[in-house]
């Protein structure tokens, strides 16, 4: 029997962030989500650089001496038995974009509004997945992204 969760992450597609490049031109980090089973689509999301910072943190691992904004969350959520369940990318208006955090405590499920970026660094704390609607992924930014990123990327090193 499947589930209500089960059911409702059927229609979404899995993403994994790749990388977060810094795009020097606009002070901004880009974070490069791809699809979780071995699609080679690139997703992007543009973010301000201390979001990215925050992001690429989580990707690295690396431990601050003092709680991030999302570390702190996700120690109240695991104090008062959160469980960051998953998180989707659900709208896009112009360039931006949408997201909402997946939330279950004591098997009542709940849902947050959330900027993407921060969507993205808590499910990464969380070990939480990320998801993007059909619609938002048909209707992502920039379809042919290799040789941009290849640019930005060269330009780095």
């Amino acid at each position: 029997m499947e589930t209500r969760a089960t059911q409702e992450t059927e229609s979404l597609i899995q993403l994994t962030v790749d990388r977060v490049v810094e795009d020097s031109n606009t002070d901004t980090r880009i974070i490069v989500l791809v699809r979780s089973d071995g699609g080679t689509d690139h997703f992007m999301v543009w973010v301000g650089s201390s979001e990215g910072e925050a992001i690429k943190r989580a990707l690295d691992a690396a431990v601050t001496p003092r709680p991030m904004s999302h570390d702190l969350v996700k120690s109240f959520g695991e104090h008062l038995g959160i469980k960051t369940d998953r998180v989707v990318l659900t709208d896009v208006k112009g360039s931006t974009y949408y997201a909402t955090v997946f939330l279950e405590n004591k098997g009542v499920a709940r849902t947050i509004d959330a900027r993407p970026s921060d969507a993205i660094a808590l499910a990464l704390r969380c070990q939480a997945p990320i998801y993007v609607t059909q619609d938002v992924w048909k209707r992502r930014s920039g379809q042919n992204l290799d040789a941009w990123l290849s640019k930005l990327e060269t330009k780095e090193a």
